[in-house]
């Protein structure tokens, strides 16, 4: 992907993190990382505190046991936002980290669940991203439900899915309806072309049918380009030396 891409869904996910105050981002996962401490950095120059915790970092990372103090501070309500991705999103929200097929008989396999279904019932806000938008990542239905959008009314659960950034557009999930909503499109992509490539319906801001009132993504302002270039790539080289020489070439 383009560093100027990059850069923008960098800054999109940030902005998810506005006004919280604890942010959590599991292995193997550069780009919400960037995002973490971008918002963390933003969060700092207006007088305010948003703890940042990397898994995989010794620098941002606070727990001396990994995933399990990790789950243990989201039972606590400690944990305001995490980021999960998927081999599969669909349009109800549900993630696919397992693999594509029949379960058990699966065709190809995705590096699987691990502590996605937990996190995705405690954590408020569970941001969903994928870079590759296309009807092969964005399915009618998950062929594997590794976290689901949402439960029945009577399941207990404070945490869920808020938003689906991908390397397109950015969705808002409203979990009263199960539904995603597009909320604005990156520079140059089309309402046409996001519907192309999508493999589930979605609604649009306001209910409107046309695509002329869907926002375009903002771009990064210079202030998070200047921290990108420096401060954020500076701190996530310790744990994705390659994903920051990219951000720093913005």
């Amino acid at each position: 992907m383009a560093a100027a891409r990059t850069a923008l869904l960098v800054a999109a996910l940030a902005d998810r993190l506005r006004g919280l105050s604890c942010v959590a981002v599991g292995a193997t996962s550069p780009l919400p990382a960037a995002a973490a401490l971008l918002a963390r950095a933003r969060a700092e120059a207006a007088g305010e505190q948003l703890q940042a915790i990397v898994l995989g970092s010794r620098r941002h990372n606070p727990f001396t046991d990994g995933g399990r103090e990790l789950f243990d501070c989201a039972a606590q309500g400690r944990i305001a936002a995490f980021f999960l991705s998927g081999g599969q999103i669909d349009g109800a929200g549900n993630v696919n980290l397992v693999g594509t097929g029949d379960y058990p008989a699966t065709t190809h396999r995705f590096p699987g669940s691990f502590g996605s279904a937990y996190l995705a019932y405690l954590v408020p806000s569970v941001i969903l991203y994928r870079e590759e938008h296309s009807r092969r990542t964005l399915v009618p239905r998950v062929d594997f439900v590794s976290a689901p959008g949402t439960s029945d009314p009577t399941t207990y659960r404070p945490g869920g899915p808020t938003a689906l950034i991908t390397g397109r557009c950015a969705f808002a999930f409203d979990r009263a309806r199960g539904r995603f909503i597009l909320t604005s499109l990156h520079p140059g992509e089309t309402l046409e072309g996001v519907r192309e490539h999508t493999g589930f319906d979605f609604d649009l801001t306001g209910g409107s049918d046309g695509g002329a009132d869907v926002p375009t993504t903002p771009e990064p302002t210079a202030v998070d380009l200047r921290l990108l270039r420096g401060r954020v790539a500076e701190e996530v080289a310790e744990t994705y030396p390659r994903f920051a020489a990219l951000i720093a070439a913005v």
